[in-house]
């Protein structure tokens, strides 16, 4: 559905970004789409294309849901920021401060550990190893475990030199330290009760549950050998994602109108529909570079490969930034740089551009290569940015 009467959205740029995921699909490239552009928090563009399962001919809806991988970390994120605002963490907090078992059972060999705080974990410059998996996949659901597993590796790097994108170990570690500053029982019912309930975002969860198995979407990849990730790698998410899995870094699952109702709260300054959420105040600095020029040494590994110039990482709290420059990126060259959102493996994004007022959310059926991802997604956000007049 477009909205021609949009008085703030072009019409044929809206027609052209929706035009670019069917041939995407007709080509093969992904199996479907669920997609929503906004301004000044009116809908322009909700449409969804394609399939959410291909093989069993399934057409893709809008009450699809999605495994949203480490867009998960953006609901992590914002539990962070509400225990700042409320003063029960601050960016200084030490992890070992609120999780004395982060020092391990060695302290020799975990010296640095006592200088990581929450900050260098929001902002992915922990030092802390870069594994994904730090238990097998059949225990990754078991937080307690998952926490007990962190608190024996090893700090690496020096903290606050690097950025080295975490894909778990950051996360688990954030979420575990707000739920003891808050004295919640479970990541889950933190998450729920802060988050979920207040944005009306019903058909998200922490966990898979149960009760919507005919609406998940079913994860699939096709990633070349050789990867940092192996197509069974991702795969094998549909099997531990389950209702009882706890996994605060990549174990969400979402529809595209869920997290549109979330952007629209980062849109709104932290409030929606009358509930605050965030304070204006600390979703500025969230939303503001705290990274300087460093690279973001996962992403160097994969431009490097591809032969593409070396981008910086862009990292306020938690959230990804776009920036300056003419580098490959998630949320294209043509977004302001204030532009701040989150994504996930191969197949989910969301923005929000602050000086248009625009948000963009597209998920996907169907997980792709990294680097084939990053093109995706640039090509589509430079689309999204194109529609606000």
């Amino acid at each position: 559905m477009i909205n021609e009467d949009h008085s703030g959205l072009d019409a044929a740029a809206l027609h052209r970004l929706q035009a670019a995921v069917e041939s995407d699909i007709e080509a093969g490239r992904y199996d479907g789409a669920n997609i929503i552009v906004a301004r000044h928090g009116e809908i322009g563009l909700q449409a969804s294309v394609g399939w959410s399962d291909r093989k069993a001919g399934r057409t893709a809806a809008p009450e699809d849901v999605y495994r949203i991988f480490s867009m998960t970390k953006a609901f992590t994120n914002v539990l962070a920021l509400q225990a700042i605002d409320r003063g029960e963490l601050a960016l200084t907090t030490r992890v070992v401060d609120v999780i004395p078992e982060f020092y391990g059972r060695d302290r020799f060999r975990t010296a640095r550990k006592d200088r990581v705080n929450l900050a260098h974990l929001l902002t992915h410059r922990a030092g802390l190893v870069t594994t994904p998996t730090p238990l097998p996949y059949d225990e990754l659901g078991d937080l307690g475990k998952v926490i007990d597993a962190v608190c024996q590796l090893d700090v690496v790097g020096e903290p606050g030199t690097t950025l080295n994108y975490s894909p778990a170990l950051n996360h688990a570690l954030i979420a575990e330290m707000v739920r003891r500053a808050t004295g919640a029982a479970s990541v889950r019912d933190l998450m729920k009760r802060e988050i979920f309930d207040p944005l009306g975002m019903d058909s998200t969860a922490l966990g898979a549950p149960r009760k919507w198995a005919e609406r998940y979407v079913p994860v699939r990849a096709s990633f070349p050998d050789g990867g940092w990730l192996s197509t069974a790698d991702v795969e094998v998410m549909e099997e531990i994602i389950t209702e009882e899995a706890e996994m605060p870094w990549v174990g969400a699952v979402s529809t595209a109108r869920d997290i549109h109702s979330f952007t629209e709260m980062l849109r709104r300054r932290g409030e929606y529909d009358g509930n605050r959420i965030l304070s204006p105040a600390v979703l500025h600095l969230a939303t503001t570079n705290q990274t300087g020029d460093l690279p973001n040494d996962l992403y160097r590994a994969l431009a490097e490969a591809r032969g593409w110039d070396v981008p910086p990482g862009n990292f306020g709290l938690g959230f990804a930034l776009s920036g300056t420059g003419t580098h490959a990126s998630f949320f294209g060259s043509t977004t302001s740089p204030r532009t701040h959102g989150n994504y996930g493996a191969g197949s989910t994004l969301f923005w929000v551009d602050p000086e248009r007022d625009l948000t963009f959310v597209c998920l996907t059926a169907g997980v792709m290569e990294e680097s084939e991802n990053v093109l995706r997604f640039q090509r589509l956000s430079t689309l999204a940015a194109a529609t606000a007049l």
